[in-house]
């Protein structure tokens, strides 16, 4: 296959990358490096900066390169900046993968991958999510994918364009390899914000919320390793072949792990105590989300090899080690 990857240069795009590589398939990256970070791709991949929005860039990349299946990772995803600035949100993801998906269908693109997230479920009393739950977005982030889905839908029905949704959990953890790992500064991700503070990094951490309907009063989350999603990527590509086409799937485990759950597995594998303050809750935040994944697993064979939490936290702390 010849993948276009964007957003490639970015947390989970730039670890699908390398999933695809390590594969044999042929990677282009377009990415703006407006969040990305071109250093954690090899030198030799073919890379276009700029925005995946415009049609004129599109054409160039589609032009020069014989693509039959685009990955669409780029967007904006930090919930409470989607609240306070909804108009970023719903221009990065929504218009943008409106013009982008434009120029698939204008190219003939046979297949599209779309990063989306379990943020649609929102504030579902079950809190195990499957995929026919109707969605209830409760932030302008989670609208402004559930958007693009909506849009993609439809624009298969009318042109024939082959498509897999994805919607992440909560993504954690580092190449096992040592090639690539989170690099945005001041991140909101817990796993990623814990092992700065334990690394001396940060001087503290917030946790968002105490008085959850949960066993400690923190949010639950599903914590998937960035790898694993990575090969759920790889196997939904293939699964174009084995008829896993035009459907939406999970990425998770299936398990569910709290605020102060992360924060006492961090200090565990750090040895370091960390130093944390309560806070309100922040706006758009659901109770649980975790994920059944079930659909994924049988439909492509995905089969996560890195599911358990110390596997996450691990990989997480040898990446933020190698920054300093």
């Amino acid at each position: 296959m010849a993948i276009l990857v964007t957003g490639g240069a970015g947390y989970i795009g730039s670890h699908t990358v390398y999933a695809f590589l390590d594969a044999g398939h042929e990677v282009i990256v377009a990415d703006d490096l407006s969040t990305g970070n071109r250093s954690v791709l090899p030198d030799n991949l073919p890379f276009y900066q700029g925005n995946v929005g415009d049609k004129s860039f599109m054409d160039d990349i589609f032009n020069t390169h014989k693509i039959d299946t685009v990955l669409h990772f780029a967007g904006s995803i930090v919930v409470p900046e989607s609240v306070e600035n909804p108009i970023k949100y719903f221009q990065n993801n929504t218009t943008t993968s409106l013009s982008l998906l434009q120029s698939c269908v204008t190219h003939h693109i046979e297949k599209f991958v779309f990063s989306s997230t379990a943020s649609v479920y929102g504030n579902n009393p079950l809190r195990v999510m499957k995929e026919d739950f109707s969605p209830n977005p409760e932030n302008p982030y989670a609208a402004s994918k559930l958007m693009t889905e909506m849009m993609i839908r439809d624009i298969s029905l009318a042109h024939g364009l082959k498509y897999t949704i994805l919607r992440y959990f909560n993504v954690a953890g580092a190449d096992p390899k040592g090639r690539t790992g989170q690099m945005s500064k001041n991140a909101t991700h817990l796993i990623k914000a814990a092992c700065e503070v334990a690394l001396g990094r940060r001087p503290y951490i917030h946790i968002f919320g105490t008085d959850y309907d949960t066993p400690d009063g923190t949010c639950i989350r599903d914590y998937i390793h960035v790898t694993d999603l990575a090969m759920a990527h790889l196997k939904a590509c293939e699964g174009f072949a084995g008829g896993a086409v035009n459907k939406t799937y999970n990425c998770g485990y299936g398990k569910g792990f709290s605020v102060r759950d992360v924060i006492r597995e961090v200090e565990k594998i750090s040895g370091t105590i960390l130093s944390n303050i309560e806070a309100p809750r922040r706006a758009g935040d659901p109770v649980a989300l975790i994920a059944d994944s079930t659909r994924l697993k049988t439909d492509t064979g995905w089969q996560p090899e890195l599911n358990r939490l110390e596997d996450i936290i691990g990989s997480a702390l040898k990446w933020e080690s190698s920054l300093l």
